[in-house]
């Protein structure tokens, strides 16, 4: 069987966010209002301000996962709202593909 390679990032590429309270620079794509998909780079989770004060969750491996940052989530929907950040779902549906 062959494997189909994933080609969403080729129809619809990560786009640099910056938050407005720390200036952290993360990579987002929008595939629909309710799913987002954010990379971190090293850089921006040690300028967030919430990633590094936030209490954080420990999975079953031990280590800590941090949940969100709501002052970069406002920033993503703000990039959202404005277009600067494309909606995948919102681009098929007026395409009509």
């Amino acid at each position: 069987m062959t494997v189909r390679p994933d080609v969403r990032l080729a129809d619809a590429p990560m786009t640099p966010v910056v938050c407005q309270q720390c200036g952290a620079c993360v990579e987002a794509r929008k595939s629909s209002w309710n799913q987002t998909s954010v990379q971190w780079t090293s850089a921006a989770m040690s300028r967030c301000v919430e990633r590094r004060t936030a209490a954080q969750v420990d999975n079953p491996h031990g280590t800590p996962v941090f949940l969100a940052c709501s002052a970069l989530a406002e920033a993503i929907r703000r990039d959202a709202v404005s277009g600067t950040l494309a909606i995948v779902d919102d681009c098929v549906h007026v395409n009509g593909v």
